[in-house]
């Protein structure tokens, strides 16, 4: 893709506009996502009208616009996320009608962990998680199983960057959240009361494929004075199910 006059290549500010977009924000104008994409108004308007003919963005009777169903055609097509979810799906499906709260797949994405799935009961537990959300890796089960089991690079950059706190339970100093990874790594899972929302509870084992890799975080949200032993027996229980399933390639 040919370069900008300020060195960005089209694909960049294409991807700038995409992700202008959120569970929050899915009807946009063209100017606001110039302004969301920090990008000129004009090249605002004319990407997005690019991206319109091509089916990526839908345009709406009001003139705004909206992700289009052709980017989620594409997104389908091979994607490791998808082939992940559907193995992981049956297995979550039987943890969400025995604890009836939240289960949760989740993925390292770029230094955070991106969520593939969730399954809620409408009177679960207060939960912050969205399908395609993020949350910060030291902050909430899954994002804590993926640091613990990450590269040492990883772990050393998010380690070595913004800790913020979500609640007053939430592990901040580098120190200690160095030694609860150990401890994840050691035990295989992590229990994280409050971490995220002081009335619920967190729990996550890792996925593995067939060489032992960690694929993905499989969790659960709890309220928080709920026993934690049966639901990380589900989630074990679950998480070896779908290593076979994977390791089968079926």
């Amino acid at each position: 893709m040919a370069n900008s006059p300020s060195g960005e290549s089209v694909s960049e500010r294409i991807v700038r506009v995409l992700e202008a977009f959120d569970a929050d924000r899915t009807a946009l104008t063209a100017s606001e996502i110039g302004r969301l994409a920090e990008l000129p108004t004009s090249t605002a308007h004319r990407l997005v009208a690019e991206l319109v003919a091509t089916g990526l963005l839908e345009r709406l009777a009001d003139g705004r616009v909206q992700l289009g169903m052709h980017l989620w055609e594409i997104a389908q097509r091979g994607s490791r996320a998808l082939r992940l979810r559907q193995v992981a799906m049956p297995h979550m499906e039987r943890i969400q009608a025995r604890l009836r709260e939240h289960t949760q797949l989740g993925v390292l994405e770029h230094g955070e962990v991106l969520f593939l799935e969730r399954l809620s009961d409408p009177h679960a537990v207060s939960n912050i998680t969205r399908i395609a959300g993020r949350l910060p890796l030291h902050a909430s089960s899954s994002g804590l199983v993926l640091l613990a089991f990450a590269d040492e690079e990883q772990r050393e950059v998010a380690l070595a960057g913004r800790l913020d706190p979500f609640t007053p339970d939430t592990v901040t100093d580098p120190r200690e959240l160095r030694d609860l990874l150990a401890r994840i790594r050691r035990d295989d899972f992590v229990i994280a009361p409050g971490y995220v929302e002081p009335v619920s509870t967190g729990i996550a084992v890792p996925l593995r494929d067939g060489a032992g890799r960690v694929l993905a975080a499989l969790s659960v949200v709890i309220p928080r004075a709920a026993p934690t032993a049966g639901a990380l027996e589900e989630l074990r229980a679950a998480a070896a199910g779908i290593a076979r399933r994977l390791l089968r390639g079926s």
